[in-house]
């Protein structure tokens, strides 16, 4: 881990906040619980006990793995529904098929990302490709729900794959960072990503030691999620480790830094930083639907039930 990685990161553009950036406080940290999704894969549920008005517009983060599987044991998801909302598949290692009924789709790995926008609903599938299934091997990713405001809920589906390649790499003044921008933009410099609802993403690798302070926009949240490694966040240098989840205040910088020593299968810190706008609206949230209120859940559900949100291609035997 990860895929996506330069020999040299001195030879990127870097950047930083400026000086007079107000330092984003940390606000909490949380730690994520384990759990299964789908037909039976690991995930730690990364937001897990936080208020959302601290993750607004996120709505629910998964670590997927790191798991090394045996031949046989590599799992997907059914099918299954989808409305109000746009998922985002961040694959580090290992490779996962992507299909819906809107006729989107296609096959991530190894750093690659696939953006779904739901809107106003569809019906899709994620697993592992056959030979995966056959020969087993390593699994790891990550899955982001972004709510959609009111006037988005039901727009038309969309699909996007982000390849690894196509992520903007910058690194830190002293080049001890790698900074992959998937989504967003930071310090002037913009990720592959289209999303409806202002967001940026990006997945950080530190090395032992080395500190980051990078420029923040001031009406985004701030949330720091631990792939793997030791570190700490802030100004203040509050500890964190894999798992958990830093949550920032209010400010226009945030701060992560590398311990010196990290384990020996996890030689860097890895991070994904996150921020978004809030969209500040009542959101109504059951199972994979959501919207603004329980009127329109209600009608999720009866348009899924009545075939409404589409159905399985042929090829799956339907």
């Amino acid at each position: 881990m990860p895929a996506v990685t330069v020999e040299n990161p001195i030879t990127l553009p870097r950047v930083a906040a400026p000086a007079e950036a107000l330092p984003r406080p940390v606000l909490a940290v949380t730690t994520a619980p384990s759990g299964f999704e789908g037909e039976g894969f690991p995930v730690r549920r990364a937001f897990a006990g936080i208020n959302y008005q601290y993750l607004d517009p996120f709505i629910m983060m998964d670590q997927m793995g790191e798991v090394e599987y045996a031949p046989g044991e590599p799992k997907g998801t059914p099918w299954h529904p989808h409305r109000g909302f746009e998922t985002v598949t961040y694959l580090i290692d290992g490779t996962f098929v992507h299909q819906d009924s809107n006729g989107g789709g296609g096959t991530i790995q190894n750093g690659d990302t696939q953006w779904m926008t739901a809107g106003s609903g569809l019906l899709h599938i994620e697993a592992p490709p056959e030979q995966l299934v056959t020969s087993g091997g390593l699994f790891h990713g990550l899955q982001l729900w972004v709510n959609l405001p009111a006037r988005d809920k039901m727009m038309d589906p969309r699909y996007q794959d982000i390849r690894g390649g196509h992520v903007r790499l910058l690194t830190s003044p002293d080049g001890g960072a790698l900074l992959r921008v998937i989504a967003g933009e930071l310090g002037g410099h913009e990720g592959p990503g289209i999303t409806h609802t202002p967001i940026t993403m990006v997945h950080a690798t530190l090395a032992p030691g080395a500190e980051i302070t990078l420029p923040w926009r001031e009406d985004f949240n701030g949330l720091a999620y631990v792939l793997a490694g030791r570190g700490a966040v802030g100004r203040e240098l509050r500890p964190v480790r894999t798992g958990q989840t830093a949550v920032f205040g209010d400010g226009g910088s945030l701060t992560v830094r590398a311990d010196e020593s990290q384990d020996s299968n996890t030689p860097d810190l890895e991070i994904v930083l996150l921020g978004g706008q809030p969209i500040r609206e009542p959101m109504a949230h059951y199972g994979p639907f959501v919207m603004n209120t329980e009127q329109e859940l209600r009608q999720a559900f009866e348009d899924f039930q009545r075939g409404r949100l589409g159905t399985v291609p042929a090829v799956h035997g339907m």
